[in-house]
This record gives C-alpha cells, structure tokens and sequence, in this order.
C-alpha cells in the first residue's frame, strides 16, 4: 500500500510549486555536498530544520527517516577515524585515531542530514504523482519520469505478491534455515516473482493501451508561479547564495 503521510499537510511548504521544490533542493544539494567549512555546513543544517519547522510535519516520522540514513552514517564513524591518515588522537591497540579522520566523519554526517532533512521538507511534502509531472515540465525526458511513476506504483504490487509466494511457502510447511533447502526454495520464489512481475507489466500495458495511452501521462493540474511563490524563490536564493558566499570567502 502507498502511504504518502508526510505529503499530506496544508503549510506554506505543502503548497509551493514542485518545480520550484526541485530546482531548489538540487541545487541545494550540490551546494552542500561541495562545502568544506563547519560554519557552512552549520548554517545549512540550521536551514534545513527551519524548513522541516515550517512545513508542519510529524517529527516522529522525520526522526524515524533520519535515524534510518544516521545507521549507515554511523559506519564511517567506525571507519574513517581509523584509516584516514593524519595527526593521531589516541589509539585503540594498534589503530590510531585520527583528528582529520573523525572531522571528515563529523562533515559527512552534517552534509548528509542537512540534505535529507532538506530533501524531506520539499521532495517528501509532494506526492510523487506530482513530482513526476513536475520533472515532466522541467523537460526530464518523458521516459524517465514514466519509469519513476510506475516504478512506483507497481512496486508495492511485487511486494504484496512476494508476500502472497511467503505465505503459500509458510503454509506448506517452510521454515527458512541455512541449508539449502532454503536457499533453493527463496531462489523459486525470486525466479516465480520475476515471472509474475514479467505477466503483471506485459497485462498492465494492455490496459493501458486498450484506455488509449500513446506513451504520455497527462495532469490536470496546471502550474503557476505566484506571489508565494516568488517571494519564497527570492528568500532561498539569497539563503543559498549565502551560503556559497560563507564557503567561498573562507576559500578565497
């Protein structure tokens, strides 16, 4: 089942122009994810909460989301320090602890909650139904906002029919060990979901053809720059602009 809570919401964020959202968060992100500077980086991670503030969204939810993406970043917390080179801390045994090991963890993990929590502030407050029409009139190619749509769409339908195969195997009496049975058994399951999938797209396509689909999606909803819109544009733009101002004139 598609569940799209964090997109359902009536703030000022809610309501933006997607385009606009995903013009903003990319160019955001490559802001980011070529600064160097603490100050930087702090600023954009500041901004970032603003946002989440100002779209009014479930901070359970959002907390689930970032502690999920902080697991893996939690990884280079172990790595890093103990294989990057430069001036050692302490030592653990034989591994030394690095000051430059453990600054570039710190600006990995600013970096990367800065740019999620960006992201769930404007990509994940619009459905992706909108979104896909967004990039659509952004000029992304139509082939690959279709295959976004769909993809999406029919992949909670391969997960419940994965889950169907599951519970037909649990009721002849499966039980998943380490042995080969099971290894065998999860492969004819793999290989029947690669066949039912293959059925379901080549039956979706015929419907859609028979309704008279010719390789375009089409939105009823038209979009428009408005005031909002433009004054939250000129309001990001300077943010975003200061940021690079922060990181280039430290570099300069």
């Amino acid at each position: 089942m598609i569940h799209e809570s964090l997109a359902n919401g009536h703030s000022q964020i809610h309501r933006l122009d997607p385009r606009l959202k995903i013009i903003f968060a990319t160019v955001y992100s490559f802001i980011i994810a070529l600064s160097d500077r603490f100050p930087t980086l702090f600023a954009a991670l500041a901004l970032s909460f603003l946002l989440i503030g100002l779209a009014r969204l479930n901070l359970q939810e959002v907390l689930r989301k970032v502690v999920l993406v902080n697991g893996l970043i939690l990884l280079f917390w172990v790595v890093l320090p103990l294989t990057f080179t430069g001036e050692p801390l302490f030592y653990l045994g034989p591994l030394a602890v690095t000051r430059e090991g453990i600054l570039l963890s710190a600006k990995i993990t600013i970096k990367s909650n800065a740019i999620l929590l960006f992201f769930i502030a404007l990509i994940a407050t619009t459905s992706i139904a909108t979104l896909g029409y967004a990039l659509n009139r952004l000029r992304i190619p139509e082939k690959i906002v279709h295959l976004l749509l769909l993809t999406y769409r029919y992949t909670f339908v391969i997960e419940q029919e994965y889950a169907r195969l599951i519970r037909a195997a649990k009721i002849r009496g499966f039980r998943a060990g380490n042995n080969m049975h099971t290894y065998r058994t999860y492969a004819y399951l793999i290989g029947m979901l690669l066949v039912k999938a293959t059925a379901r797209a080549e039956r979706v396509h015929q419907a859609m053809v028979c309704r008279g689909f010719k390789g375009k999606f089409y939105c009823l909803h038209e979009f428009s720059f408005s005031r909002p819109e433009k004054i939250w544009s000129a309001l990001m733009s300077i943010a975003i602009i200061g940021l690079g101002i922060v990181e280039w004139m430290e570099i300069a």
